[in-house]
């Protein structure tokens, strides 16, 4: 039996030749993602070294990208899995490494990296244990409650790294409150809805 020439050689279809895929995934937004994964080991020796001012610099620039990336995504349709689970990957361990270094520097109490901390970790359990158990991936959707969470945990480092004399604004002690209360509910909101997925998925389960 002969062996098929080069020139016979066609991929099959449905498959995508490994460039084209490569070049899917290295897209802007992902560009853009990486870009701020690559800059929180910037944003850290910069607040290790208690140069507030660029460090702030900085954390707005990946602020920025992460408005920048979504946008391209949308505008042209070039949303993948790899982003997907980049883009919140990236935003929350930049905002943690924030609340870690800034509480071990005193400027931030400790009870609000401890809500932070477990909330995170509950969340993403949780999630661990729905996809495992019930063999699915689950959509993940940002909620009101965790969207504004996520903008008053911001909001509390933009506010210290703002901070050139080293005290703190008089509204400061209600930007904690406040975040510490809306972060540990967003936290049950997720898990009630977390359950609530669980419990229609039964009959199938069981």
């Amino acid at each position: 039996m002969a062996a098929p020439s080069h020139g016979s050689f066609r991929p099959r279809q449905g498959v995508q030749p490994a460039a084209e895929s490569y070049s899917k995934l290295l897209n802007l937004p992902n560009f853009l993602t990486l870009c701020r994964l690559g800059s929180i080991p910037i944003f850290l020796t910069f607040l290790g070294r208690h140069r507030y001012t660029e460090a702030l610099w900085v954390f707005a620039a990946a602020a920025v990208t992460d408005a920048l990336d979504g946008t391209v995504a949308r505008l042209f349709n070039s949303r993948t899995e790899l982003g997907a689970f980049l883009d919140p990957f990236a935003d929350k361990l930049m905002l943690v490494s924030a609340f870690v270094v800034l509480t071990l520097e005193n400027q931030f109490p400790g009870y609000l990296l401890s809500v932070v901390a477990i909330r995170d970790v509950t969340i993403a359990v949780g999630y661990l244990m729905l996809s495992f158990f019930t063999g699915e991936r689950i959509p993940v959707t940002p909620s009101y409650l965790g969207k504004l969470s996520t903008f008053l945990q911001l909001a509390c480092v933009i506010a210290v790294l703002a901070s050139f004399d080293d005290t703190q604004p008089q509204y400061f002690s209600a930007l904690l409150i406040a975040t510490v209360g809306v972060t540990a509910a967003s936290g049950v909101q997720y898990m009630y809805l977390g359950l609530k997925w669980l419990r229609s998925r039964e009959p199938e389960m069981f």
